[in-house]
C-alpha cells in the first residue's frame, strides 16, 4: 500500500478518462495537479465540491494547475455528471480501485451504524515534478476550494 505523504513521489497510475482516453499521472508533469477523490457522481456533496472547482477553474489554472476528479464511478456515469453540472475538467474512472486502494482512499466507513467500504473524500496536490505537496484528508466541502487555492501559492 502506497502511503500518501507530503514530500513523497505520487504513485503512478493510468486510468480511463471522461474524454474517452487513458490518462497517466506522468502526462501532467510540468503542471501542478489537484487530484481530488470523491465518493459518487451526481450526489449532493459531490455536486457541491465539483461545482466549486468548476466555478474556480480559472483561478486554479492561473496558478499552473489542473483539476482531476477520481471516483469509482463508470465513464458513462462521469459523462452524465459532466454534462449535467457543466464541469470543465477531467474525471477519471477507478472502478477497479487501481489508485483508490493504494492511495488509502478506499476505506471502511460508517453510516447510521452500518459499516461499508467507500471513498474517503480527499484532495492531493502534486507539484510539477510529481511530488506530493499537500494532502487534505476527510475534506469538508465548504471552503475547500479556497484551501486548495491557498496551497497552490
Amino acid at each position: 500500500m502506497a502511503e500518501l505523504r507530503v514530500g513523497k513521489k505520487a504513485s503512478a497510475f493510468t486510468l480511463q478518462g471522461s474524454d474517452g482516453k487513458k490518462h497517466s499521472l506522468k502526462e501532467f508533469l510540468g503542471k501542478k495537479v489537484v487530484l481530488y477523490f470523491y465518493p459518487k457522481d451526481n450526489t449532493s456533496g459531490c455536486i457541491k465540491e465539483a461545482c466549486s472547482f468548476r466555478d474556480n477553474i480559472t483561478a486554479i489554472t492561473d496558478k499552473g494547475a489542473v483539476v482531476i476528479g477520481v471516483s469509482p464511478d463508470s465513464i458513462p456515469s462521469h459523462k452524465k455528471f459532466i454534462e449535467k453540472q457543466g464541469l470543465n475538467f477531467l474525471l477519471l474512472s477507478d472502478e477497479d480501485k487501481t489508485i483508490l486502494e493504494p492511495y488509502g482512499i478506499w476505506r471502511e466507513k460508517s453510516l447510521y451504524g452500518r459499516k461499508y467500504m467507500g471513498v474517503e473524500r480527499t484532495t492531493v496536490i502534486i507539484d510539477e515534478t510529481g511530488y506530493i505537496t499537500h494532502i487534505f484528508p476527510k475534506v469538508k466541502i465548504d471552503g475547500h476550494t479556497e484551501e486548495v487555492l491557498n496551497a497552490l501559492e
